[in-house]
């Protein structure tokens, strides 16, 4: 099985839209990531352009669309696609959610929640295995952000992360703002996950930003939206995981109003910052 690793430095989600300006200046970004869904044709500008990128930066593929979670069979005809793509990419990381979209053959446009129980942590664990057989490379599962628990949870979901990394030899992919998304919204303390997640299973960490709005009871409600800059306290937040892991391949993942390049950029930037604080720690 391949194993193949990022750089410990600051990457960022790549767009079309800023092609030239990463090609001729890219600043603080070190590696760049896809959305595996948009790259699985066989040709035409985006295949060219990642050819391109892909000899001058190492790249992560991130799955979106694979219903690790979903109780049917994973989509062998998407999962040939993925395959197709990874085997001719040969990126430096793969990833997916922990999640389902799938129901029935349908596919629903959003990355589901899950129950934390031994017949899920099963059934996902069997699905990342055949992912992992198939792809013949080792993928990582990302935390999700969480907007409700599940009254019939056996485990947190900390636990659940560690099993299914111990049971399957997966690695992890965590993402800091949806730990502080589903800690606010849940009424967790954030730092105690950050503390009790299997910080040796982390091959990448994400940052994105967050919208605020209120539930029906006038709680703040945090929306994962990834449309603008990272907010403060998951900064803060970041700085306690480098604490622990060290540096590490770090995104700046802003999807939806996607801003200019040099503002991407300085975001990027923070990034790199973080990480230089995190390697003085260290060292120190």
């Amino acid at each position: 099985m391949t194993h193949a690793f990022l750089p410990a430095g600051a990457g960022v989600g790549y767009k079309p839209r800023h092609y030239a300006e990463i090609m001729s200046d890219p600043g603080p970004v070190r590696w760049l990531e896809i959305h595996a869904e948009n790259y699985m044709g066989d040709g035409g500008r985006p295949i060219a352009q990642l050819r391109h990128l892909s000899e001058r930066f190492p790249v992560s593929v991130h799955g979106v669309g694979l219903s690790i979670g979903g109780e049917g069979r994973l989509d062998p005809d998407h999962l040939a696609r993925l395959k197709h793509l990874c085997d001719w990419l040969n990126p430096a990381s793969f990833s997916e959610h922990l999640a389902w979209s799938t129901h029935d053959g349908a596919f629903l446009n959003d990355l589901l929640p899950l129950p934390y129980t031994a017949a899920t942590l099963t059934r996902v664990a069997d699905h990342i295995d055949e992912v992992q057989e198939v792809l013949g490379r080792r993928m990582l599962l990302e935390n999700p952000s969480s907007y409700l628990a599940f009254a019939e949870s056996e485990m947190s979901e900390t636990d659940f992360l560690r099993d299914i990394a111990a049971r399957t030899g997966c690695g992890l992919l965590l993402d800091v703002n949806n730990v502080f998304v589903s800690a606010t919204n849940l009424g967790l303390s954030a730092r105690d996950y950050v503390a009790a997640f299997p910080m040796d299973r982390v091959g990448e960490i994400h940052l994105g930003g967050y919208d605020e709005e209120e539930d029906d009871h006038g709680a703040p409600l945090l929306i994962d939206s990834h449309g603008r800059e990272v907010a403060d306290p998951v900064w803060a937040l970041l700085d306690d995981v480098l604490a622990r892991t060290g540096p590490a391949p770090l995104l700046i993942e802003w999807d939806n109003d996607v801003p200019d390049w040099p503002t991407l950029a300085a975001e990027a930037g923070r990034a790199r910052d973080a990480l230089v604080r995190a390697g003085e720690r260290a060292a120190a």
